[in-house]
């Protein structure tokens, strides 16, 4: 059994121990939560599962692994401690690695350390073909993502547009994947991931679009290259409780978790 630890417990962060405790994240045990307030955490009902606001609390309990639940920010705090303490590290902030400096700091801890950083595929699909097209010679990849009004309420959006007021597709950026994960932290952190399965940050197009004419979160990757041409397209339920986010997102670390225990793995 691997022992985990998790960094943050909002909406995903719930969702993910809910699955290890389910028994649906394959032979994990939760050991610990890192949250910002622990007296407003201390009600969840997680048994044998230490809930703290102390980072040396955590991190001083053997863990085998680290989920990140927090963004960006607890990824530039906790990404090379998790390596130094002698723990994989697993992160859902991925726009935090459009930071190049920060992207290579965490290669060499983990190479360091003999640890690994793993990104699960989360919002996006099919990151297996992505990944095996650049092998050979990879033309373009480009990312159109399409979210309705709701999930733009709290964001950048509000600056550039009247929300209340839209009613037709609204393409609020357009330009590198790079730029995309800065602006857009908590919604485009698939073209981070996009981008690093694939031909990188800068050549790596994306599309963002308002539009209140769905009502699920749509990603859309378009790539073509020497192995011939690929067009995935998935739509997301919204969360409830965060609509920036999908269920799906803690399915893929869940689904990752089981991978590292499981004798046979399908899919890589």
């Amino acid at each position: 059994m691997l022992r985990a630890g998790l960094i943050g417990y909002g909406t995903i962060g719930k969702n993910i121990a809910e699955l290890i405790r389910s028994k649906q994240a394959g032979n994990i045990e939760l050991k610990t939560i890192l949250v910002r307030n622990a007296e407003k955490a201390a009600s969840a009902a997680l048994p044998n599962c230490t809930i703290t606001a102390d980072e040396e609390l955590f991190f001083n309990q053997e863990l085998d692994i680290v989920i990140e639940a927090a963004g960006h920010h607890a990824v530039e705090l906790y990404g090379e401690k998790a390596f130094s303490v002698g723990s994989n590290l697993l992160i859902l902030s991925i726009g935090a690695l459009a930071d190049q400096d920060l992207h290579e700091s965490l290669q060499i801890a983990a190479d360091n350390a003999g640890k690994q950083l793993f990104i699960p595929s989360a919002a996006i699909a099919g990151l297996d073909r992505i990944a095996s097209g650049v092998v050979g010679e990879m033309e373009e990849i480009t990312l159109i993502t399409r979210k309705p009004t709701k999930s733009w309420y709290g964001t950048i959006a509000e600056e550039k547009v009247d929300l209340t007021a839209i009613t037709e597709p609204y393409c609020i950026y357009e330009g590198s994947a790079r730029e995309a994960a800065k602006l857009f932290p908590e919604s485009v952190n698939a073209s981070a991931t996009l981008s690093l399965a694939g031909i990188g940050f800068e050549k790596t197009k994306v599309q963002v679009y308002i539009d209140p004419t769905i009502d699920r979160n749509v990603h859309t990757i378009l790539a073509k290259g020497c192995f011939g041409e690929v067009e995935i397209a998935v739509k997301n339920t919204p969360s409830k409780q965060n609509p920036k986010s999908s269920p799906i997102v803690a399915m893929s670390v869940a689904k990752v978790l089981k991978n590292l225990t499981a004798p046979v793995v399908v899919g890589l």
